[in-house]
């Protein structure tokens, strides 16, 4: 096949259209010279299918139909990864998004089963504390037996940021008196009848005087603990 130099099926099998009609018209005797010469104008510069030896059209031809096969497979084949790495792109969007969800679901029945238990042990906690009113009148009190009333009147875990508080302020001493100001009892109230509003025996019973502490710092700053932090920043509370 050496001597073809096909440019394209597409523009000989065009070319060879006009060239084969020309070849018939010639034998069949008719005159056709203008049409001749537009194909010869044609098929300038390259080789007609008519040109080629019966032999090897079919060679040619097969070539071309082959290489426009593998064209179009190879467009084919492009277009199916294209579709995939799309298809693998939406997968992993969408994956991503439901593994996001799972993972803020499963942080908020976390955050609410904390919830619900800190709930649970502050009920708990409450329930199991004593009032003021429980514990029987005595004429004194021991510090140690001071500090018991209050283990039961306060809520467990805020038992010793109240215990550091009462520490500072009266060394558990329920009748402790400031020269100065007049401040009194286990938390220095002052003015001292500030204590009254849990009993009128606050002077003489330390359990008064604890209910009072616990409720002005739950009502002042939402627990002894948070009292406690207050106090450490400002050394009062």
């Amino acid at each position: 096949m050496s001597r073809i130099s096909v440019r394209g099926f597409a523009v000989a099998s065009a070319t060879a259209v006009t060239a084969v009609g020309s070849v018939v018209g010639v034998a069949s005797g008719s005159t056709m010279q203008g049409t001749n010469n537009d194909a010869e104008a044609t098929a300038s510069g390259t080789t007609l299918l008519a040109d080629i030896p019966a032999g090897q059209q079919a060679q040619v031809q097969t070539a071309s139909l082959t290489q426009q096969a593998d064209a179009q497979a190879i467009a084919a084949d492009a277009g199916a990864k294209k579709e995939a790495e799309e298809a693998a792109r939406k997968a992993a969007a969408e994956t991503a998004v439901a593994k996001k969800k799972e993972a803020d679901d499963a942080a908020k029945k976390a955050a609410q089963a904390a919830k619900e238990r800190e709930e649970e042990e502050q009920e708990a906690s409450r329930s199991s504390t004593r009032d003021a009113s429980d514990f029987t009148v005595q004429s004194s009190y021991s510090t140690a037996e001071i500090q018991a009333m209050a283990r039961q009147m306060v809520p467990s875990a805020q038992f010793q940021c109240f215990s550091n508080i009462v520490d500072h302020e009266s060394s558990w001493n329920y009748t402790a008196v400031n020269a100065s100001s007049g401040a009194y009892g286990l938390f220095q109230a002052l003015p001292a009848s500030k204590y009254s509003s849990a009993g009128s025996d606050w002077q003489t019973n330390p359990a008064t005087q604890i209910k009072w502490g616990l409720n002005y710092m739950d009502s002042r700053y939402g627990s002894p603990c948070e009292a406690w932090t207050f106090w450490q920043a400002n050394s009062w509370y």
